[in-house]
């Protein structure tokens, strides 16, 4: 079991389908996640909640632990929905990875040494390097792409524990790396653990961003059916709907619940249990 650092346990967060989900706005959450790559103690995990992650989780029980151990932040406009229907409100901010894990070290101003495993070698490599001009304070190193054995596993994260990182950003694609994080990595090998998806692709400029106006309003998932339908079109037009159902289905039995909550009848006076009442004293004269 990763040994989650204590802070994360008072973040803010709110339910989607059950899974506690971090509320905070940007800058807190900067705040709240650099505090905790200089916690001297323990370690954090951090995995992003979307659409299609909630579908895996409702799926996957063991999927479902996992993420329970692990500070998850909130990613797209599907978790937006849920937290509407579910709790009145749309999350304070869209902390997807691809945003998130660039501006967060750009915020970080002291000087990290950052590993990256995952991705194909020529992601890894392009990642790594795009990374160095984001933000060249940070000390990047590629440990190992994404196509290892489990056998090999060991040798790997032996190698990891040598390096002394502070941040750990692993890119395997949900959910073998929340799954692998979860059960390889520990305190010795960095601080702060986050689980990337295809980050490293973006960066490496093999798959391109959406432009900014589509992500501004929140359909880059349609521009990246656009780019990749063969692989994305099932996930998204299938998984899609199929998430609506769940989360409408979800709400209603939450709402249900609350009103049932609401008009329960009280028990009548006598069936009450009365609290004792102390015995009178006769005032002295």
């Amino acid at each position: 079991m990763n040994i989650v650092s204590s802070m994360a346990v008072f973040s803010s967060n709110r339910p989607v389908l059950g899974l506690p989900v971090c509320d905070l706005d940007w800058a807190d959450a900067f705040m709240f996640v650099s505090a905790l790559v200089d916690m001297p103690i323990g370690q954090t995990v951090i995995s992003f909640l979307n659409a299609h992650n909630c579908n895996v989780m409702l799926n996957d029980p063991a999927y479902r632990e996992t993420l329970e151990r692990h500070l998850v932040l909130p990613d797209g406009i599907g978790v937006d929905i849920a937290s509407m229907l579910t709790n009145g409100s749309r999350f304070p901010a869209n902390l997807n990875g691809t945003d998130f894990v660039p501006a967060l070290l750009t915020y970080i101003a002291t000087p990290k040494r950052i590993g990256l495993i995952g991705a194909r070698p020529e992601a890894l490599s392009g990642a790594r390097d795009a990374f160095a001009r984001h933000a060249p304070w940070h000390e990047f190193v590629a440990v190992h792409d994404g196509f290892f054995t489990e056998e090999e596993t060991p040798s790997i994260m032996a190698d990891v524990a040598r390096q002394k990182f502070d941040i750990l950003l692993v890119a395997m694609g949900t959910p073998k790396q929340e799954i692998w994080v979860d059960r390889y990595v520990r305190p010795e090998h960095a601080r702060l653990v986050i689980s990337v998806g295809a980050l490293f692709d973006f960066m490496a400029g093999i798959v391109p961003r959406a432009p900014r106006l589509v992500r501004k309003y929140r359909v880059e998932w349609l521009y990246r059916v656009l780019q990749e339908p063969r692989r994305l079109a099932g996930r998204y037009f299938v998984g899609g709907p199929v998430f609506l159902g769940r989360i409408f289905a979800h709400a209603a039995r939450l709402h249900a619940g609350r009103l049932v909550d609401r008009v329960k009848p009280k028990p009548p006076m006598q069936d009450r249990p009365r609290l004792p009442v102390s015995p009178r004293r006769k005032v002295p004269s």
